[in-house]
């Protein structure tokens, strides 16, 4: 059976990841992602009022055009988690394809919110849930499936999608760490993905996430971040001022625990921003969490500012607002807050709690900076990184390869400079550039199997 590689988007940068798999007449799509600091580094752009020609040529979402040259029909349309740089352009090239959108519960709901919120195309694929450890026959020939692996992320319900084929499997290793003891969710599935190292002709290809094979050690786990968050709450649950916390709106497990500390604390937790209620809401209804009656969720602007008021209204010492803006994203929360564009405000001595680390990328870099300084003219006290990354570090990366024992490497998720370290790694584990350890760039196409 003829096996290509299409390498779409996210092999030159972090974001608008995109990578197709084709299996003789069968093609499977990972994921359709956005990058949006393209986006944030233009004032006022709603994506979900722009054509996908005009995002593509921004940088902005993946350009799909090289999926002419394969062979076949597309199958499935498979994101492996609701982060933006995964399902964000979902809405502006789903609709070119006719097949059904298959991911996990949680993925998919959000994926439904991507297409609803859509105001230039009438995305009407089919949404398919599918759960971790479940397979899914592929075409019409009998001989390809599609398997999630449950993996550990920052957020829930992430999995790690595997294409089996006579030739071998292919499996699509965005984005994960290697958590043992999550706070909401099952462990990584590392039995799994030592049994499909074993199993028929083992793993023809492996395409993994770069991001952090640069560091040095393992990722920790979750519980590591909810023991430091702990720390640093119970450090300053005496101040009578104050206390506002930040992290990513998708980061369930984090928010979960922001909310129980912050009770601990005597606080009534409030999340604010449009995400923050997008993402909470969504897990609850969807029972992957359950937060107290008392905690509330606003998301509209005049929501927002009516419980900031109610908050200086009642004294600040008797909540702990959770918001967004832990990038600095000018129209977040915590930004709005730190030019003084809120009713809530910040006196000396104030505490910020930042629950997420800075994504590292020149946008996101300048836009946190600018957001720390004005906090801090207003008299905040900045609490950082109290944050583990969802990433896999060396030893993560190390512990795959000898897991999967793949016969080829491809890796993602990064540019040229980003991909360095593991190339190196892989080059330690007997890979050989050129050969079986293929580095590429967004628009190629990989043939493994002629």
């Amino acid at each position: 059976m003829e096996i290509d590689i299409a390498t779409i988007g996210g092999y030159e940068e972090v974001g608008r990841q995109m990578t197709a798999v084709r299996a003789g007449d069968d093609i499977v799509i990972f994921d359709m992602g956005l990058n949006l600091s393209k986006v944030l580094i233009h004032d006022n752009v709603e994506t979900e009022r722009m054509h996908s020609l005009d995002l593509i040529d921004m940088g902005a979402i993946p350009d799909d055009r090289v999926m002419s040259d394969l062979e076949g029909d597309v199958q499935a349309i498979v994101p492996t988690h609701g982060h933006l740089d995964h399902i964000g352009a979902i809405s502006k090239l789903a609709h070119r394809y006719d097949a059904p959108i298959v991911a996990s519960p949680y993925t998919i709901e959000l994926v439904k919110q991507q297409i609803e919120g859509e105001q230039k195309f009438g995305v009407d694929n089919d949404l398919q849930k599918m759960e971790a450890g479940e397979m899914l026959e592929i075409g019409d020939s009998g001989n390809v499936q599609l398997e999630f692996v449950n993996v550990t992320h920052s957020i829930i319900d992430a999995i790690n999608p595997v294409v089996h084929t006579p030739e071998g499997a292919i499996v699509y290793g965005l984005d994960k760490r290697m958590d043992h003891t999550p706070v909401i969710g099952d462990p990584i599935d590392m039995d799994r993905f030592r049994e499909i190292g074993r199993e028929g002709n083992g793993v023809l290809a492996y395409i993994e996430d770069c991001t952090n094979a640069g560091r040095k050690g393992r990722t920790p786990s979750e519980s590591t971040a909810r023991g430091h968050l702990k720390d640093v709450m119970g450090s300053i649950e005496d101040y009578d001022g104050g206390i506002v916390a930040t992290t990513f709106s998708s980061h369930i497990a984090r928010v979960s625990s922001l909310v129980e500390f912050a009770k601990d604390m005597g606080r009534q937790p409030v999340l604010l921003g449009r995400s923050m209620e997008k993402y909470s809401g969504t897990a609850e209804r969807l029972g992957f969490v359950d937060f107290p009656d008392d905690v509330g969720m606003y998301g509209h602007r005049k929501s927002v500012d009516r419980t900031f008021k109610r908050i200086m209204n009642e004294g600040k010492e008797n909540f702990l607002p959770i918001v967004t803006g832990h990038q600095g994203e000018p129209r977040a929360m915590l930004t709005r807050m730190g030019r003084g564009e809120t009713p809530y405000q910040l006196d000396e001595g104030d505490k910020v709690l930042f629950s997420a680390r800075v994504i590292p990328e020149p946008t996101n870099e300048g836009q946190r900076y600018q957001s720390e300084k004005l906090l801090g003219m207003q008299g905040a006290r900045i609490y950082d990184d109290i944050h583990v990354s969802g990433h896999l570090r060396e030893e993560g990366h190390y512990q795959m390869l000898d897991a999967l024992e793949p016969q080829n490497v491809i890796p993602a998720h990064q540019d040229m400079k980003g991909f360095a370290p593991y190339v190196d790694l892989a080059a330690k584990k007997g890979y050989t550039l050129g050969r079986d350890l293929h580095v590429t760039r967004n628009g190629n196409i990989i043939n493994l199997v002629e």
